[in-house]
């Protein structure tokens, strides 16, 4: 029988398109992330990380905590959640006010982040995230712990997340109807970001690409946090759907397929390879099954990933990811465990490409521990954190600066590299 939740459990819950996945972990004696229990279901009721079938949703959920409670041994009753669907929006607002050229003290940081909340404009989203990233003193940026410095003026980058409503309170709901509560929703670039790129990464700027199976998102990491976000409705499953369409086969099947046989390179001797190909329907003889090489499925496979590949190059560029610094891009998520999709990646972007694993938890099943699982990690890691939101805080009122796009981009840029 479970027994209640122990003090300092953390149970991240993770809704995608293809899955519900949960992780139950809770913090060591030397802080470290151990992983108590994991769980796993079909996940049928979303699309493209939209919450489509709120009954088919709520069930998913609730085999996936039961079965990760039964393998801990205890039961839970909040989760952190990860929300992945387009809409999602990434801003960063600096504030500033004159010090006079004394200590800061507690005081005035608390005075700055109280500005900052009332600075939030998220023009009609939902607010995700509103943490500090980084303090400025004089108009130097990067500054991490500003307390006991002098300074004229100090000021703050606020990094903002916010997402359409609608699609947020749909998954809450679901993970209520579920008997859960909810501790929050995290965007899924955030988290995954925590649980594949070291902080080093994240300041020197990386772009992370999040392959999952009906969205990828592409976002913009520099300065330590989150500048700029991408989401691209295509993912793998539509490689999936190429598959049974192009060779007459259920969906199951072309998955099989995929990722038993498929890769995102060609052989020559992928030509003399032989795949059969179970019918479509299950009442047609055995007789009816067909052959192709392997070769012919590589072809579908990398025919869909130009077009996605091209995608992702087009979000990179508006993102402003290019020149000498920030070359490297991370992918992660389901999608990045087929066959050869670094390679590939890195030819068609021209740019360095490794595959984002989660790392730092103990205990983490290896079946959990590919790609697909990032964001899962990632949450685990967020909860643990536990960062400042200063939507916690009350208002105040100040004036706002809100540097777009590339400006933030090159002065976040500037700072990492002045500090390594």
């Amino acid at each position: 029988m479970a027994k209640a939740a122990p003090e300092g459990l953390i149970t991240a819950l993770d809704i995608g398109s293809s899955k519900v996945s949960a992780l139950i972990a809770q913090k060591g004696d030397g802080g470290e992330l151990i992983v108590l229990g994991t769980g796993q279901r079909e996940s049928r009721g979303v699309k493209r990380g939209y919450i489509a079938d709120a009954a088919a949703t709520e069930l998913a959920v609730r085999e996936a905590v039961e079965q990760a409670e039964r393998i801990a041994g205890t039961n839970i009753e909040n989760v952190w959640v990860s929300f992945s669907a387009g809409g999602l929006v990434s801003d960063v607002a600096s504030i500033e006010f004159e010090l006079g050229g004394h200590r800061v003290e507690q005081s005035d940081i608390d005075a700055l982040l109280q500005a900052g909340r009332d600075s939030i404009d998220p023009a009609g989203r939902m607010v995700l995230h509103a943490q500090p990233a980084l303090y400025t003193l004089d108009g130097l940026t990067g500054v991490k712990r500003p307390l006991g410095l002098h300074a004229d003026r100090l000021g703050v980058h606020i990094h903002v997340v916010a997402a359409d409503g609608s699609p947020v309170r749909n998954l809450g709901l679901c993970v209520a109807n579920a008997h859960l509560e909810v501790k929050a929703i995290i965007a899924s670039p955030v988290a995954t970001g925590m649980a594949c790129l070291s902080e080093e990464e994240r300041e020197l700027g990386v772009a992370l690409v999040e392959l999952g199976a009906g969205i990828t998102n592409v976002s913009l990491f520099a300065g330590g946090m989150l500048v700029g976000l991408t989401s691209i409705p295509i993912g793998a499953a539509d490689i999936t759907d190429d598959i049974a369409s192009a060779f007459g086969t259920r969906r199951a099947q072309a998955e099989r397929m995929k990722c038993f046989y498929g890769s995102a390179n060609a052989s020559p001797r992928d030509n003399h390879d032989m795949i059969d190909v179970a019918p479509i329907s299950a009442e047609d003889d055995a007789s009816e099954s067909s052959r192709i090489t392997r070769a012919q499925l590589i072809a579908v496979i990398r025919q869909r990933l130009e077009h996605l590949m091209g995608e992702v190059q087009k979000a990179l560029v508006d993102l402003k990811f290019e020149g000498p610094v920030g070359r490297q891009v991370v992918l992660t998520g389901g999608g990045a465990e087929l066959k050869g999709i670094a390679d590939y990646a890195q030819q068609a972007l021209g740019r360095s490409v490794r595959i984002g694993r989660p790392r730092g938890l103990t205990a983490l099943p290896e079946a959990h521990g590919g790609p697909a699982f990032a964001t899962l990690a990632g949450l685990a890691f967020y909860a643990a954190a536990d960062p400042v939101d200063l939507r916690s805080l009350s208002g105040a009122h100040q004036i706002v600066h809100r540097p777009k796009g590339l400006a933030i981009f090159k002065r976040l840029m500037a700072a990492a590299r002045a500090n390594y």
